[in-house]
């Protein structure tokens, strides 16, 4: 019991904030928001920026178990912005974990300020996409039911033998998400084999319940 008590304080001494300077020794800086006084820092370690701190307006909070990956074009991005519609700024960081051919995987956090940051759930795009959207495929063409609007897509442009597709639209090897107009929005791919794209579902959030939950879904189909 002791040992486990012990842990535990070690835990929150680690997640709590802590007064701090600009810099953070031994952490390179991986975003900024220099007129909101807000600054991410990292530590690169195995190829990975890891062990995240959060530099909210002189208070800093450790994020120890975040990953993003070191290229440039991926660096983690931060927002300050209304996204709930309470007239208070809300913080949203956005980390990519994973990057490849045809594939780009984001996370993101949402943070309140109500005496000190404190975490907004958001719900998980793939569990609203198999939640609200249904699908079919053949050799000629996928469908895919958003709500009570049908979208057909001819895919014999892109040439794909039978025997690469997959048995259904599959989604999540791009989730990316952005801040626009004060809405927090993911994009989520929809692919018929490893390198058939053929469009994605676009989730606008809205803030209800405690959380972000979606408040529209679109399925915007490429051009082939």
């Amino acid at each position: 019991m002791k040992k486990y008590i012990i842990f535990i304080l070690a835990f929150v001494l680690m997640i709590a904030p802590n007064k701090a300077a600009s810099t953070i020794e031994g952490y390179d800086v991986v975003s900024e928001l220099s007129k909101d006084n807000i600054t991410l820092y990292a530590k690169k370690m195995n190829g990975l920026y890891q062990d995240f701190k959060i530099n909210f307006k002189g208070e800093v909070y450790s994020r120890p178990f975040w990953r993003n990956v070191t290229n440039p074009t991926y660096a983690p991005e931060m927002y300050y912005e209304d996204i709930n519609k309470d007239e208070k700024k809300e913080l949203i960081i956005i980390l990519t974990k994973g990057y490849g051919t045809s594939v780009v995987q984001e996370e993101v956090y949402v943070y309140r300020n109500t005496n000190g940051l404190i975490d907004v759930l958001v719900d998980n795009p793939l569990a609203i996409i198999y939640k609200n959207v249904k699908t079919k495929l053949s050799t000629e063409r996928a469908e895919i039911s958003v709500g009570e609007k049908v979208y057909t897509v001819d895919i014999a442009p892109l040439e794909i033998p039978p025997t690469n597709l997959f048995d259904n639209v599959a989604f999540g090897s791009i989730t990316k998400y952005e801040v626009k107009d004060n809405k927090l929005i993911v994009r989520v791919d929809c692919r018929i084999s490893p390198a058939g794209y053929i469009g994605e579902i676009v989730i606008v959030y809205e803030y209800l319940d405690n959380m972000f939950q979606a408040n529209s879904i679109e399925f915007q189909p490429a051009n082939l």
